[in-house]
């Protein structure tokens, strides 16, 4: 029998029925949009906008059917016509040719969606101010599109698109139009018609070069073409007299480009390419620069010129193969940051590079007067001078602080040196290319104030227990020696923030790295490396450059992704399959993306 009767009863399941067709968008929200001329529908898992939206200006509305007294709120034939749609975070994975019925739409959003094509009626939009069609699956757009004169600022973000028409250059009133995260190899010289373009971003695409039309954009300020395949940049671009902020990281550049009339530019970004020197007379023309960014490259030197950039405030020099910095540096009056982590400075005590960009110019400045070789500092030899002092530059104890011992190919470090370093405080100490066979033990001397030593080029096979001693240490340099371990009393050298084991023969990472939270700098490359624990990687948050190139990885661990703080992460010369090479090559910020994407949930 049923427990159902007819009559008044309730029944109690009457809540799971879906015998009404609901439609997905509330009566309310549309009369709200035909007195605001807006409608936001995003985030809604629209798979098709209902017809009722398209026709939302055309259709008698349902209230008009069901009062007949109206109010001056309800007024339903004093309608705005719907000039902004948002249908962005759906499901969509086409637009209705009835999106033509709308045609007073200024802004269309449809951004984060399954579109693979567009209807050719967009074309009809004539009002169209601003089209945001990002993060779809676009692979062509209708050429009816670019009749849409009166477009300012198109987003074409994240698709599929390879190529695009002369015909882009009709939409003449552009400020912004964002290409970027395509697959596009070129752009066409028509895009140098658009002359009122303030922001164009080209980055991550697959461009080899770059339109030299581009320069007929007078009114830009803003060009992206990071991450690309860029070897060179038109001369040409010199021509862009408004541009103020220029980005070309992640290309393979060789030289910096020059710029004589792009007197504004405010923000140049050329790291992670293979500029290997720097055109002093390039630097004259950037008096405006606030930016330089060139970091993740091959330069041995910085040109004295750099101090025509008078309005310089950040420098980027990070991870480059600089050995000395120009004394004039210390002279720029606006600069306030100067990153050099990753250079193998031997002029400039590492415990210096610690206090901060003020000290350094600081100690810049004062070595412009103070030169090696002027004949107020240089040390005059005499019948007083010791033969160990002959060999020590006695000079560098006292005024830099600095020990150095290096390139004699000995066997022993002679107690003189050390006897000659007991007058003062010393900060460095350089032992590199000899043939040490052990850490000389009277370094344990040093231990109240040593914080930078350099043992590389050596014989070292260990490193004994009383280096742990020198607590002060914030940078070590054990490249080219035959070591296997590190001593877990490591851990102690809590300041340690650099350190440099490449071309030894460490078959494990090792151990007390992980337990060495200041860390910023690993570089373990050209050994017989085979794991890492990304999980403790993750516990160093300072840790910025990892340089793992040259070793055994047969995979890399996808939670190398979370390491958020790697800014250089170098993995070249590993037999792992995956990530693929050309996934690698993208660098670092890309390769941590992909990892992170593989990660499983």
């Amino acid at each position: 029998m049923s427990r159902f009767k007819r009559g008044g009863q309730i029944d109690s399941r009457a809540g799971f029925r879906a015998e009404v067709n609901v439609s997905p968008i509330p009566n309310g929200l549309l009369k709200a949009a035909r007195k605001s001329g807006q409608l936001n529908l995003s985030g809604r898992g629209l798979t098709e906008v209902p017809l009722s939206v398209w026709r939302l200006n055309l259709d008698t509305p349902e209230e008009a059917n069901q009062n007949l007294s109206f109010g001056a709120a309800d007024r339903w034939w004093e309608q705005t016509d719907l000039t902004k749609l948002i249908l962005s975070s759906n499901k969509l994975n086409a637009l209705s040719e009835n999106v033509k019925l709308l045609s007073a739409l200024v802004v269309l959003d449809v951004h984060d969606n399954q579109l693979t094509t567009l209807p050719k009626e967009i074309g009809e939009l004539e009002q169209l101010q601003r089209l945001v069609l990002s993060h779809n699956k676009l692979k062509e757009l209708p050429v009816e599109l670019w009749r849409l004169t009166n477009l300012r600022s198109l987003h074409l973000q994240q698709n599929q698109l390879e190529h695009l028409p002369q015909e882009i250059g009709q939409l003449i009133n552009l400020d912004e139009i964002d290409l970027s995260n395509n697959q596009l190899a070129d752009v066409p010289d028509g895009l140098g018609n658009l002359t009122k373009l303030v922001k164009l971003n080209l980055s991550c695409n697959k461009l080899k070069s770059l339109s030299p039309a581009i320069s007929n954009m007078k009114n830009l300020r803003m060009l992206d073409c990071t991450q690309n395949q860029l070897e060179s940049v038109p001369p040409v671009l010199a021509q862009m007299e408004s541009l103020e902020l220029l980005y070309l990281r992640h290309n393979k550049l060789r030289l910096l480009p020059e710029l004589p009339q792009c007197k504004t530019l405010k923000e140049l970004h050329v790291g992670n390419n293979q500029i290997a020197g720097i055109e002093a007379e390039y630097l004259k023309h950037l008096s405006a620069l606030s930016v330089l960014e060139l970091r993740d490259n091959k330069l041995k030197a910085l040109p004295d010129e750099v101090t025509l950039l008078e309005g310089l405030e950040r420098l980027d020099l990070a991870n480059n193969d600089l050995t000395s910095l120009p004394c004039t540096l210390g002279n720029l009056p606006k600069l306030k940051s100067v990153s050099l982590e990753g250079n193998s400075l031997r002029t400039i005590r590492r415990d210096l590079l610690t206090k901060g960009t003020g000290e350094l110019l600081k100690y810049l400045r004062s070595r412009i007067k103070d030169k090696p070789g002027d004949s107020a500092t240089e040390q005059p030899k005499t019948a007083m001078t010791l033969p160990s002092q002959a060999k020590v530059d006695v000079h560098s104890i006292k005024t830099l602080k600095t020990l150095n011992y290096s390139d004699k190919q000995e066997t022993l470090i002679p107690d003189d040196v050390f006897d000659a370093a007991a007058g003062g405080p010393v900060a460095s100490v350089n032992f590199s290319k000899n043939q040490l066979t052990a850490v000389p033990p009277r370094l344990v001397e040093l231990k109240d104030t040593l914080s930078d030593v350099n043992l590389g080029f050596n014989k070292l096979t260990s490193i004994p227990l009383e280096f742990c001693m020198l607590k002060h240490l914030s940078y070590i340099d054990l490249r080219n020696n035959f070591l296997t371990e590190l001593p877990s009393e490591l851990e102690g050298l809590a300041k340690l923030r650099s350190i440099i084991l490449s071309f030894n023969r460490f078959k494990t990472f090792p151990d007390v790295l992980y337990k060495i939270p200041a860390l910023e700098t690993i570089l373990i490359s050209n050994n017989q490396v085979n794991a890492i624990d990304p999980v403790r990687l993750k516990m160093l948050d300072k840790l910025s450059t990892l340089d793992l190139q040259n070793n055994d990885l047969m995979q890399v661990p996808p939670e190398l992704g979370n390491c958020t703080s790697l800014r250089a992460l170098m993995l070249d010369g590993n037999p792992f399959r995956n990530p693929r090479a050309a996934i690698v090559a993208k660098g670092t910020d890309a390769l941590l993306e992909y990892l992170r994407s593989r990660i499983p949930t």
